[in-house]
């Protein structure tokens, strides 16, 4: 993304896709029947931030989430993996050392699924360079569960779309894509396997554009359903489609507040900086 500064873009500079056995993810809630919806508000106790911080904490569904959002006006967007030397960083602390100081960077998360080295499973576009093709195969956990989809842009346009959509009409490569799955919410609609609070609870992300062209990159603070992230992002953000990220390893890099996740191990992240 010829936006960023020259120095950002030389130190993301990614290898070439190399294949690996995908990690096993968490399987979705089990089907079930529709809750009332929730409004979201701002958390009671929120973090201390920076007057200029893209994220905000929320409370929705009785859990805490942090919503960091990414406006066109402002910010732009890329891809980011391994160094030169090919070897995925495989989190923030390595890229923030990679990375020149002067880079401004809002905020960073964890962008999609990954494979034992770190590398996507799925489609993967780094500054234009597709470096792994769409993933439409089948198989287990959630990446496979039918519909996933691809977060993807070039310049300030920035889209979720399906991936079999996205397949069929999706001529030019952008500058930036990742692949992920399941979807969150499709066409305005929950997955038609998420229910609206199921059991199973983990940290967990995603990522939505609203009908002002902004991206929403929200992370539990604590363990939640699938349904509670994918509620939010249709109920609050009114995102049309929403794609989840992962869960368990979901992280963030939130420089204004001094956060910085380093649970475990994550693979491609995806960096939104300040326009010059």
């Amino acid at each position: 993304m010829r936006a960023l500064a020259p120095a950002l873009l030389l130190a993301l500079a990614a290898c070439n896709q190399q294949g690996g056995e995908p990690v096993q993810r968490i399987d979705l809630d089990e089907i079930g029947p529709n809750a009332p919806k929730e409004t979201a508000t701002p958390s009671p106790t929120p973090s201390v931030a920076a007057a200029d911080d893209a994220c905000r904490d929320v409370s929705f569904g009785g859990a805490s989430l942090t919503d960091c959002v990414a406006d066109p006006a402002r910010h732009t967007i890329m891809t980011a993996l391994a160094p030169e030397s090919g070897t995925p960083w495989r989190g923030f602390a390595g890229l923030k050392a990679a990375i020149e100081p002067d880079a401004k960077v809002a905020f960073a998360v964890n962008a999609g699924m990954f494979d034992g080295e770190g590398k996507p499973i799925g489609y993967y576009v780094e500054d234009g360079n597709r470096l792994k093709e769409l993933n439409r195969a089948d198989g287990p956990g959630n990446f496979h569960m039918k519909p996933n989809g691809v977060f993807f842009g070039t310049g300030g346009k920035w889209r979720v779309m399906d991936s079999d959509r996205f397949y069929s009409t999706v001529g030019d490569r952008p500058a930036f894509g990742t692949q992920s799955g399941p979807m969150l919410v499709v066409g305005g609609k929950l997955h038609p396997q998420i229910t609206d609070d199921g059991p199973s609870k983990a940290i967990r992300n995603g990522v939505g554009v609203d009908s002002a062209g902004r991206a929403h990159f929200v992370i539990s603070n604590e363990p939640v359903s699938f349904g509670v992230i994918a509620r939010y992002f249709r109920d609050e953000v009114k995102a049309k489609d929403a794609l989840f990220l992962d869960g368990n390893v979901s992280a963030l890099w939130d420089p204004a507040r001094g956060r910085m996740d380093a649970r475990t191990p994550i693979g491609p992240m995806l960096v939104v900086t300040e326009k010059e």
